[in-house]
């Protein structure tokens, strides 16, 4: 039995991964870290875990409770576990970070885009980017996983088989995506209120959102090259979900009578067969089929489409994710499934909700 604990555990994510962790049969929660609810019972702060949870919210402090657990998931803000992450904590225990502390391996990207300085650079190199389906065999051998962003997420796997078998121009790929609000955190916000957005929709970050330098970096690595995108984020008034749509040039590739032209249809769909057909996590849609967020809410899933644009030369290429699983506590599961050796849908093998 995996012993974990969260730090964060009151936060949309924290409580996330505190529901799946519960219906993990190989998994048990030793300690809910919180610090703006020490010492107050989880099942008040969350009324779903009535009954369910009977432990009180402990404080953040990581060092002592390294010792008690195998796994740690901390689901706290940017610059928390790069402030306080020592040698000792990684030779206690594994841990799975869901900031974006040791997502970027450049610490001057990192400072410019999250306007904080890096307090444990020495950690980056060892840092594992837990893209399951991209880095499998690296997570089984790590003690420290930088979990993938939401957004970045959807958009890496939706582009990264076009992108490494060279079928679109990647500085030509523009991502428009378009998330529910619990991406923004619980965290009292004047933008997030109702008011603000129910009957409402509209663009943030425009050309300037901290998920850019981690697609680029990601997808750079793919194409062997640096890379440059465009990405524009929008918020939505629906609770969970991340749609995104992307628009990339095609290449030019060799055909089989010699001839160089822009892909087919047939040719885009066996470059997503060669890299996500035994992907259970990732579902690539039937032609004509576009994704949804309501056909992924509370799954791990990935839902991906595409379609070519004969007339312009162009492919648009669509996801669909739920910002909160497989954006967020599902891939921290998953990632630390691996870590372990456990089989890697344990505790995930979730049918979408619907309605």
């Amino acid at each position: 039995m995996v012993k974990a604990g969260i730090i964060g555990a009151t936060g949309y994510a924290g409580a996330e991964l505190a529901r799946l962790l519960l219906g993990h049969k190989e998994v048990e929660i030793k300690w809910y870290g919180s610090r703006s609810y020490i010492d107050e019972k989880y099942a008040k702060v969350y009324g779903n875990m009535f009954q369910l949870v009977e432990d009180t919210c402990l404080d953040d402090n990581i060092k002592e409770l390294a010792k008690q657990v195998d796994v740690i998931f901390t689901a706290t803000p940017q610059g928390f576990l790069a402030g306080v992450l020592t040698e000792e904590i990684l030779q206690d225990t594994k841990v799975v970070d869901l900031s974006a502390d040791y997502r970027l391996k450049d610490v001057a990207v990192y400072e410019k885009w999250y306007q904080i300085p890096h307090k444990s650079p020495q950690f980056l190199a060892e840092a594992v980017y837990g893209l399951c389906e991209v880095n499998r065999e690296k997570v089984k051998k790590a003690r420290l996983v930088a979990n993938p962003g939401c957004y970045t997420t959807c958009s890496i796997l939706t582009a990264w088989p076009l992108v490494k078998e060279g079928l679109i121009d990647l500085n030509t790929l523009i991502i428009d995506a378009k998330s529910g609000t619990s991406g923004a955190g619980r965290g009292a916000k004047l933008p997030n209120l109702f008011c603000e957005v129910n009957e409402n929709m509209k663009a943030y970050g425009v050309s300037t959102h901290r998920h850019t330098p981690e697609i680029e970096e990601q997808l750079g690595y793919a194409l062997g090259a640096q890379a440059t995108i465009n990405f524009t984020p929008h918020l939505v008034p629906m609770n969970r979900g991340i749609l995104v749509t992307e628009y990339a040039s095609l290449r030019e590739i060799r055909q089989a009578d010699g001839s160089m032209a822009l892909p087919s249809y047939k040719q885009v769909k066996e470059a997503y067969d060669k890299y996500y057909k035994d992907e259970y996590f990732i579902r690539v849609l039937e032609k004509g089929a576009c994704p949804e967020t309501k056909w992924v809410e509370g799954s791990n899933f990935v839902d991906i489409g595409f379609q070519i644009d004969e007339r312009t030369g162009r492919v648009i290429l669509m996801g669909a994710i739920d910002n909160l699983v497989k954006g967020a506590a599902g891939q921290a599961v998953q990632n630390m499934n691996l870590m372990f050796g456990l089989p890697e849908q344990e505790g995930l093998r979730l049918v979408p909700l619907f309605p």
